[in-house]
């Protein structure tokens, strides 16, 4: 009897356990702003919620962006669900819709905005080429 409460006590704590394990790995992708295939990438609110404080964009900006990063995420999705692609064309694709979006956002952009936001991009590029998605880092002060 004592040993049949054990095995379920322990099977109880094994599932709690796995349970807080995978909430806890939820949240710390959240706070990474993984929510891009789980890869480290800064999902379409991440990347505005960071291009607003980094560039101080007006709310008429923002509501012009937020669509322009929904697009790429959604692209983005397509092309990591088309297992026929090649990692050289995936790659390829990848830096087109990056290509892209970088223009229809600086469309958007002061041309002080455009100065920051082509250092933020250089930033990225000096430290061994762009981050994944595309997403920039958080600026040094």
């Amino acid at each position: 009897m004592n040993r049949r409460i054990g095995v379920v006590l322990l099977g109880g704590m094994l599932t709690l356990g796995m349970a807080a394990s995978a909430a806890l790995s939820q949240e710390n992708g959240a706070q990474l702003g993984q929510g891009d295939h789980g890869r480290g990438r800064m999902d379409a609110e991440g990347q505005l919620k960071h291009l607003t404080e980094a560039l101080d964009l007006t709310t008429d900006q923002q509501a012009q962006i937020k669509p322009i990063l929904a697009a790429r995420d959604q692209q983005r999705q397509q092309i990591f669900a088309d297992q026929s692609l090649a990692e050289a064309d995936r790659h390829t694709k990848m830096k087109a819709i990056q290509d892209a979006t970088h223009g229809k956002i600086e469309a958007v952009l002061t041309d002080a905005q455009k100065q920051k936001f082509d250092a933020m991009q250089e930033k990225m590029h000096g430290h061994g080429g762009m981050q994944p998605g595309g997403a920039a880092p958080a600026p040094q002060q």
